[in-house]
């Protein structure tokens, strides 16, 4: 079987075509692989040194995520009452460390062989919980997002939040592992011998016609950035919306909790976990975006990538979104340990300040 197709586009992190894909060494269309052909000669894709870069940033990456995301797991689960965000957050680290511990290893080992060697069973397992794994971080941000919109919209539901995020987060897992299924059905080994034998983990022939994996790949784009991304942008419009309402008062009831109140330090508390969400999506939006933008215009416009796009910045691309794993657990981290002991500093030197204040005026008028 001969290999000389165009490599598949971005969305094929997990899907792909022969010795050819962001996962393996080279890139989208065959002008940007790490392959060439000379006098219609079949060359096989090589380590390069921008493959080299990629690899030793990623097990960089692995590293710091691992470290990172562990610390907040173990942060957010030595709380004897876990809060129903706490257990959001928990939801987020495992879907970043599934991340870690499968995305990243594979694609930093498949770049170093550039072949497929672990054979055919592994292939489909991997791509399975490859795109697994990338849904679930997609979804789990989704349903922060969801509970936040809840949180502010509708604060006196506030009793039901434990039950509702839990049902959420149960479809979160289950459409992760369910549209992540065909991964197993069209993934499978190639091996070719000529010019030598080199096997491949791939999609090739698992498709009868060019637009079915078309669609499949914008299928898997819809569900795993573009939806998502519609939805996120959607709550937090709303939740603006009702903030700005507020805030000038004219929403303001006696069954709402007024936000200028805080005494019992509820509504500045609601305001920081917003804010912590919102970080953690425009995170995700921000470290994502420019992957999955170079990938549509693969798609519609493959010709205009040959020799305007190195395929170092497919390399720079696909780490930078990588790199969104490694900061959830940090943004977690800075909204629940640093601010809570800057608050608590700013508190106590305010008291200070004030009993200092107070002591000085009755110095005065007992003068």
């Amino acid at each position: 079987m001969n290999t000389s197709s165009s490599c598949d586009p971005p969305i094929a992190i997990h899907q792909q075509s022969p010795n050819c894909d962001l996962n393996a060494s080279c890139d989208w269309s065959s002008s940007l692989c790490n392959r060439t052909t000379v006098d219609n000669a079949l060359q096989l894709p090589t380590f390069t040194t921008a493959a080299k870069v990629r690899v030793i940033i990623t097990f960089i990456l692995c590293c710091i995520s691992t470290f990172c995301n562990l610390a907040a797991l173990w942060v957010a689960n030595s709380h004897k009452r876990k809060s129903h965000v706490r257990v959001l957050i928990i939801n987020l680290t495992a879907a970043d460390l599934l991340v870690t511990f499968i995305v990243m290893p594979v694609d930093a080992v498949w770049n170093i062989t550039v072949q497929w060697l672990a054979g055919d069973l592994a292939c489909r397992v991997l791509m399975f919980l490859k795109l697994q794994a990338m849904y679930s971080c997609a979804f789990v941000t989704v349903v922060i997002s969801l509970d936040r919109q809840s949180a502010i919209l509708n604060p006196l539901a506030i009793s039901t939040a434990r039950r509702r995020n839990r049902v959420m987060l149960v479809l979160a897992w289950s459409m992760s592992a369910l549209f992540s299924v065909p991964q197993m059905f069209i993934f499978h080994t190639v091996t070719i011998t000529y010019p030598a034998e080199f096997t491949q983990c791939t999609t090739r022939g698992s498709f009868l016609n060019h637009w079915q994996e078309t669609a499949y790949n914008m299928f898997t784009f819809s569900c795993l950035f573009l939806l998502p991304l519609m939805i996120m942008i959607t709550v937090y419009t709303r939740i603006f919306h009702q903030i700005s309402k507020r805030m000038k008062g004219k929403s303001l009831s006696a069954g709402d909790p007024d936000w200028r109140c805080t005494q019992n330090n509820i509504p500045k508390a609601r305001m920081r976990t917003l804010k912590m969400s919102m970080v953690i999506v425009l995170c995700f939006i921000v470290c994502w975006t420019p992957y999955y933008l170079l990938g549509l215009w693969y798609w519609f416009f493959p010709d205009d990538l040959e020799g305007k796009v190195s395929h170092s910045l497919t390399h720079i691309l696909f780490i930078f979104g990588l790199f969104n794993t490694c900061m959830d657990p940090i943004i977690y981290g800075l909204f629940t340990v640093r601010f809570r002991g800057l608050r608590k500093h700013y508190c106590k030197a305010n008291v200070r300040s004030d009993s200092e204040n107070i002591s000085m005026k009755t110095e005065s008028l007992r003068s």
